[in-house]
């Protein structure tokens, strides 16, 4: 970028008053010395140039991984959707199977009347026999 604007002393005057940049007024250009003497501002405009393409070329790479960053967050989410989407699929079809036994259990209740409590007392009772039974013969 530098090399484009090499042109004149005039169009490097108006580009540091623009960029409101003078030149230092001792005369040098830089701290450096440089073997081949160049026009007072010209080597500081070059100098100021070349820092502000490193600062841009940091700021694109700093932009570039930005951009990665919200991609891969975007690409997160929108799997994550998909996930969460397909557990309350998942959740929605188990609920139906149980609201469908939990109705079932219900209606097999209601036609068999109290006969199956008294089922359950006979087996309990039956069981704590044997258990007593058991505990006395050892």
């Amino acid at each position: 970028m530098s090399q484009r604007y090499r042109a004149t002393n005039a169009a490097l005057r108006d580009r540091s008053a623009l960029l409101g940049v003078t030149p230092p007024a001792s005369g040098r250009s830089s701290p450096y010395s440089s073997p081949n003497p160049e026009p007072s501002g010209h080597r500081y405009v070059d100098d100021l140039e070349g820092q502000n393409d490193e600062a841009l070329e940091g700021l694109a790479a700093k932009v570039k991984l930005l951009k990665d960053i919200t991609v891969g967050i975007g690409n997160e989410v929108r799997e994550s959707t998909v996930q969460l989407s397909q557990m309350n699929d998942a959740f929605a079809e188990t609920s139906g199977i149980l609201a469908g036994t939990f109705r079932r259990m219900n209606n097999m209740a209601q036609r068999q009347g109290c006969r199956w409590l008294w089922y359950i007392v006979f087996l309990m009772f039956v069981f704590w026999f044997f258990i007593i039974v058991w505990w006395f013969r050892r």
